[in-house]
């Protein structure tokens, strides 16, 4: 498996996977959807460790000492990601009222989703400042037309990071604009056959860097790397499982 390259790799997942039973698939998609929720949030401040994100989502349990804000956030994470899943399921496209949708519902609880902001942010720690409010809705034309053109013009590891990172940039609402680029990356892998894939919330300093650098110079390359070694290791380990299972036939 070492020796193939990560088109070769999705290919034999896609063609193998069906040997998974139930349970199997269960128990994995449920630890990735837990570890997805428990990083994506952290990333951004929340202070629920992985065991009590676990809580909340699988037991359905409330963590005393955590602000509400935050159980909604691990609630909403996990719902969004469901949407998703669904969404793909269904065949429906990525487009402007789906990103929308997830918005809304990774800050359900929180604050009013789904709609662009009227006034200038900034990014803490970033070098890059986001577009003022007249120059993102003029950029988000741009973004969801490149969104319909590029998916058949670029390959999909490019196509997934060029959509969290150009989301990002333009930093079109008010806040959880971040937990909504990451859900739109898998998004694009899972709707073309890859595996979702979670960054670590250790590795945040580096995506953060990868993610600036795209920002200020447009160099896509380096998130771009991040997302495919991410992948083929996400590929990798569910591969192992598969061949292990037809090692058994």
């Amino acid at each position: 498996m070492d020796n193939l390259n990560l088109l070769d790799k999705r290919k034999f997942y896609n063609e193998n996977k069906g040997i998974l039973n139930k349970e199997i698939i269960d128990k994995i998609n449920k630890s990735f959807d837990i570890e997805f929720t428990y990083n994506s949030t952290t990333i951004e401040g929340n202070t629920l460790t992985l065991i009590e994100t676990k809580a909340v989502i699988e037991d359905k349990i409330s963590i005393g000492g955590k602000k509400l804000r935050e159980i909604y956030e691990v609630v909403n994470h996990n719902n969004a990601f469901q949407y998703i899943k669904d969404s793909i399921q269904n065949k429906e496209e990525l487009d402007e009222d789906k990103v929308k949708d997830i918005h809304e519902i990774l800050t359900n609880n929180i604050m009013q989703g789904g709609i662009y902001r009227s006034t200038d942010v900034e990014i803490t720690g970033a070098t890059h400042t986001p577009p003022t409010p007249n120059d993102m809705y003029n950029q988000l034309r741009f973004f969801y037309d490149d969104l319909r053109t590029n998916k058949n013009k670029i390959d999909i590891i490019e196509l997934s990071a060029w959509t969290h990172a150009e989301f990002v940039r333009i930093h079109p609402f008010i806040d959880v604009n971040g937990r909504t680029a990451r859900i739109l990356m898998n998004y694009q892998l899972m709707q073309n056959g890859f595996l979702p894939i979670s960054i670590k919330v250790e590795d945040r300093l580096e995506y953060y860097k990868v993610l600036d650098l795209y920002a200020k110079e447009k160099d896509l390359e380096p998130f771009k790397q991040l997302i495919k070694s991410l992948e083929e290791k996400r590929l990798d380990e569910i591969n192992k499982v598969i061949m292990q299972e037809l090692d058994k036939k």
